[in-house]
């Protein structure tokens, strides 16, 4: 399929947690496949509904409403927990859930095709609408993402859930948890806010149930919850002040990054999606991250397509106070040579013999034909999206230390023993500030590589990108042996530092990756002279195997593409990589 480079789309969200009151429907026990009923069993597992009414409003100016219903799967007796994953690219995703049996955990797999993906189950609740008459006026379905825990329904249920906050999306991931802690709920609205439904106003009523084959399959009774739904139409002159220009302007700024896991490297520009209240919208915006309203717990797509690609003249010049070399009109630079460092932190630097990180290159992604940079006519640019991540069994932990009114830091990688004690460290290179938007925080150099291979695996171009700041923006395989399900640093305003900061430690943790988005300097190729043909984009991992790792020998990820069309019009086509056809 030949690709060129789109506008990009709104984000799917989630709505914020909510208070579950009980309106429960009662539920079964699970029966376990292929083995007696009675040899192991599942949660209870009940759908209920927050409340028995629910007013949704409708913008003149962007007109429609979000089916977020407040109905919720809730988990009794024992956790609802799956585990879904794949052997490689060539075999299908397969999932799996702990059941019991005289209270030891096993577990039992469930029916090929129950999944697709890992963005959740498919299909899972079933949402009709009548009006006043009676007169049905939509149907539908709505996928379920297990992983948002939207609130306790017990007082003596666990604190917290242990369960990832996110179901990712990223076409190359490998391995996810989902799940729903006993004694909590989980909204059943999948957090789809780039499908908004058109209704009049007025009031309707909203019968929601989950499908056969998931009450088959989880034991779940069909009971469905009913739910009033008032649709009241408003516009944004109805709101007075700061707060309803902050709203108009959150709503036409188009859509933008996410402070929330599978957010990724993005270039900022603004929020949409959900209408925010005007209170919301006028909030002040959190530190690097732009507003913090329409955070949630859904799935949350790894790179949609990106804005056309314009690197501004006063960009540029911003960029060369960071020492970007001539000729690189993508806007980036390589890392520089690894120079002497600093007699810091005071000790011994040793690489102990304790677990280390595992670095990972996924394949290519989001890949689309760009004009480059606007004062730059007649360039053709492969832009792309790329994701490292980390197999574990250890975190990659570096530390950037700065000498007062140096521009750069030294850099160390940390170890720990299996306690989680710090045991040694060692230099492993420099960071440096990059204030180009989109950017704006401080690089670790020599993360990973892009080059773009000819057929015959020879490199033809390579991307002067070599300094990332590290953030465990995507879930890639949570199966993995110490996979953090609740990593910290998952976004921007988390990691990466200021321009002021003294030190910066930059992490990327077990079973995470760190995808950066093509919408980015540096995330592309200049193809002008580049003759069609088929050609390889290779993410390189830690290219010249300065940190420690436990294997160096799986670092390198291809991605197969054809070159075409004209000067200026240049197309690629991206065949499907094994079972994943995504661009």
């Amino acid at each position: 399929m030949t690709r060129t480079r789109t506008t990009r789309l709104r984000r799917p969200l989630l709505a914020g947690t909510t208070a579950v009151a009980a309106l429960a429907v009662t539920a079964g026990l699970v029966a376990a496949t292929s083995e007696p009923a009675e040899a192991a069993t599942g949660p209870e597992l009940s759908l209920i509904a927050a409340t028995g009414s629910i007013t949704l409003t409708s913008w003149k100016e962007d007109p429609g409403v979000y089916l977020d219903l407040g109905t919720y799967l809730t988990a009794d007796g024992t956790p609802l927990e799956l585990k879904v994953t794949r052997k490689s690219y060539k075999d299908p995703v397969t999932v799996t859930q702990t059941v019991y049996e005289g209270g030891k955990a096993r577990t039992r797999t469930l029916p090929k095709g129950t999944v697709k993906d890992f963005s959740g189950l498919p299909g899972f609740a079933e949402i009709t609408l009548t009006d006043k008459a009676g007169k049905k006026v939509l149907s539908r379905t709505e996928d379920f993402c297990p992983n948002n825990a939207s609130g306790r329904v017990r007082p003596d249920a666990p604190a917290t859930s242990k369960y990832p906050e996110s179901c990712p999306t990223n076409p190359f991931t490998l391995g996810s948890v989902w799940g729903v802690e006993k004694g909590w709920a989980a909204n059943t609205y999948a957090g789809s806010y780039t499908d908004s439904v058109q209704l009049a106003a007025g009031t309707y009523t909203a019968r929601i149930g989950v499908a056969k084959k998931y009450r088959d399959l989880f034991g779940i009774a069909d009971k469905p919850a009913t739910v009033k739904v008032k649709v009241e139409e408003r516009s944004y002159e109805d709101e007075q002040g700061v707060a309803g220009s902050a709203l108009r302007s959150a709503q036409t700024a188009g859509a933008g990054e996410h402070s929330g896991h599978e957010a990724g490297h993005r270039a900022p520009t603004g929020h949409a999606g959900h209408a925010p209240t005007p209170a919301q919208a006028a909030a002040p915006a959190t530190s690097g991250a732009g507003p913090s309203y329409n955070v949630g717990h859904g799935p949350l797509k790894a790179a949609p397509p990106a804005l056309p690609w314009a690197v501004k003249k006063e960009q540029a010049a911003r960029s060369m106070r960071i020492g970007d070399t001539g000729g690189r009109t993508d806007g980036s630079r390589k890392a520089p040579a690894l120079e002497p460092l600093s007699k810091r932190p005071t000790g011994k630097a040793s690489v102990p013999d304790v677990p280390k990180p595992d670095l990972r290159s996924l394949p290519a992604y989001g890949i689309v034909i760009s004009d480059g940079e606007e004062d730059v006519p007649g360039k053709d640019y492969l832009a792309f999206s790329a994701n490292v991540w980390n197999a574990g069994p250890a975190q990659l932990v570096v530390d950037g230390f700065r000498t007062p009114g140096k521009d750069k830091m030294d850099a160390y990688q940390y170890f720990y023993d299996a306690k989680g004690k710090q045991v040694g460290y060692t230099p492993t290179g420099t960071m440096e500030w990059d204030p180009r938007p989109g950017h704006v925080h401080w690089h670790f150099t020599d993360f990973a590589s892009y080059r773009l291979l000819k057929a015959d695996k020879k490199e033809a171009v390579r991307s002067g990108k070599e300094a990332f700041c590290l953030a465990n923006t995507d879930a890639i395989d949570y199966t993995v042996k110490n996979a953090n399900w609740h990593p910290f640093n998952t976004d921007l305003a988390t990691a990466c530092g200021q321009e002021n900061s003294i030190s910066v430690r930059e992490v990327l943790d077990v079973g995470s990756g760190d995808t950066y988005t093509q919408d980015l300097p540096g995330q592309s190729f200049d193809i002008t002279g580049v003759p069609n043909g088929t050609y390889y984009i290779q993410v390189l991992a830690n290219p010249e195997k300065r940190l420690k790792e436990t294997n160096l020998d799986n670092n390198s990820a291809l991605r197969k593409i054809v070159l075409g069309g004209k000067p200026g019009k240049r197309t690629v086509t991206v065949p499907a990589h094994d079972l994943v056809n995504a661009n």
